[in-house]
């Protein structure tokens, strides 16, 4: 059996919001589904991912491949980073806790930039004013022209 990694949509007309959910490739988008391991929410400023990172790569290393918008979800999030540290661990690179410390100094990196982020959007969402009708003055050239 196929088992992909997909979105699943929920949410009204034109206010998505989806499930990351595990699946047999031959069942419908929204159909009958294996395991929920996350949400993704793209309307919020950055787009608000929950996943469950332990059940993402438990499926990723039984072979469950995602779809290319859940790659860049998980890539997001880390899990692919994460997976490619622990084959590191099994070729025998380095060992585990060495993979863990790296995964930590780039995931408070990648946290620290995510709050950025959202404090940036917060700030410009404050500032944001009311756009007013734009009032078109030719140009002193061409009101010369028109008056001689």
């Amino acid at each position: 059996m196929a088992v992909k990694i997909r979105l699943q949509r929920h949410g009204s007309k034109k206010r998505p919001f989806y499930f990351i959910v595990v699946a047999d490739a031959r069942a419908p988008r929204d159909g009958k589904f294996i395991q929920k391991i996350g949400t993704y929410n793209p309307l919020s400023q950055p787009a608000a991912v929950q996943l469950d990172r332990q059940k993402a790569l438990d499926w990723l290393q039984k072979g469950a491949q995602p779809t290319d918008t859940v790659r860049r979800i998980l890539s997001f999030k880390g899990v692919l980073y994460l997976k490619h540290l622990l084959r590191g661990v099994s070729l025998g690179l380095f060992d585990e806790a060495t993979a863990m410390n790296k995964f930590q100094e780039w995931h408070e990196g990648h946290e620290g930039s995510i709050k950025k982020k959202q404090e940036e959007a917060v700030r410009a969402r404050r500032t944001r004013k009311p756009l007013a009708p734009k009032k078109t003055e030719q140009p002193e050239e061409q009101k010369e022209e028109g008056n001689g």
